[in-house]
């Protein structure tokens, strides 16, 4: 497969560390796509992965681990950096989010794997409460223009339903350290998500997201061997291309030592299912800022969640262990980049 970029180095709050202030508003900027050969075609940045990846039935942007976001601040200055509208880009006006829990009995290797009720009732509940929240009204500032009409994203949206599935994975079809022998690529998730809307009735669009959730020990990549779960990347969301877009995102089983800033708290007692929760919350702001990969991100390819990866500010919530209290629920979920601040917020605009 033959693998694009979108991205230099990433230009990305510090860990920890509230982003520079400036003074005064900074208006989005409308510009004209870049041509092709530039957007795709730069080489990959010498501190980490590509962020986003194409081939022949998808192109996804993927959220890398700690140490791969580390390596990027290692190479890039620290500079405020806004989100720029690229021309006839499409946002998400407003969401309606499905969730696919894939939890067989055995692995590809036949060792056991196990997706607890914990872990799958608290992302299924932060997928229902972020809508109508802080993280969703920071994304109103964004916008699409296209035929002269400007279509702002609006903080609502709803819940579409919920499927779990025990069908076996499918043979191993890439090759990665992380996961030897249990690992998926990008094609065969795609075959699970494309199955489970068949049984279900569910349809795609612009306005709908599929989030894949897989369990404990199985990988993926997005190929045969590159861009792999635990070493690239934590979570990644995409487009698959046809008539009608899907938009999906996949969710690897959450990883404290290679997903999570250690010390994070875990507000819901469960640090493996709190990592994953701001995976997730990553994935949704940026699927619904920059859908089909088209719209909002800046002059070097990172998204809105990119720009604030693994940064929380203050939490101020459930006994200092949580920065959101959504419907008397906490969460403690990365911070998402605010244009008119020039900065990384928990609310907005």
């Amino acid at each position: 497969m033959n693998v694009s970029t979108k991205t230099t180095a990433a230009t990305l709050c510090g860990i920890g560390v509230v982003g520079m202030l400036i003074a005064g508003s900074a208006l989005a900027q409308e510009v004209e796509p870049a041509p092709a050969q530039s957007l795709w075609n730069l080489p990959a940045p010498p501190g980490g992965p590509p962020l986003t990846l194409s081939g022949p039935s998808s192109t996804i942007h993927i959220f890398p681990t700690t140490e791969g976001v580390a390596a990027r601040r290692q190479v890039t200055p620290n500079v405020p950096t806004p989100l720029i509208y690229h021309a006839n880009g499409q946002i998400m006006p407003t969401a309606k989010i499905y969730t696919i829990f894939w939890a067989p009995l055995r692995l590809q290797t036949g060792a056991s794997t196990s997706m607890s009720a914990v872990y799958q009732s608290l992302q299924a509940r932060l997928l229902t409460d972020y809508l109508g929240h802080g993280i969703d009204n920071n994304n109103t500032q964004y916008y699409q223009l296209i035929g002269g009409l400007k279509t702002y994203i609006r903080n609502a949206g709803h819940f579409g339903g919920s499927y779990y599935d025990t069908a076996p994975y499918p043979a191993s079809g890439c090759t990665d350290s992380a996961t030897p022998g249990n690992c998926i690529t990008d094609t065969q998730i795609h075959a699970e998500i494309q199955k489970v809307m068949n049984l279900n009735k569910w349809t795609g669009g612009i306005d709908k997201i599929f989030f894949l959730f897989t369990s404990s020990g199985e990988g993926s990549c997005f190929d045969n061997s590159s861009a792999c779960a635990y070493t690239a990347y934590c979570a990644y969301h995409g487009v698959i291309s046809g008539s009608t877009p899907i938009i999906y995102a996949n969710i690897p089983y959450g990883n404290p030592n290679v997903c999570q800033i250690p010390g994070t708290p875990s507000p819901n007692g469960d640090p493996v299912a709190d990592t994953a929760a701001t995976a997730v919350s990553h994935e949704l702001t940026e699927a619904i800022t920059d859908p089909l990969l088209n719209a909002w991100y800046t002059a070097q390819g990172e998204e809105i969640g990119d720009l604030c990866a693994y940064q929380y500010g203050p939490n101020t919530w459930g006994g200092n262990m949580a920065n959101q209290m959504w419907n008397g629920n906490f969460y403690e979920l990365q911070q998402e980049y605010n244009n008119h601040i020039f900065a990384c917020s928990d609310v907005g605009p």
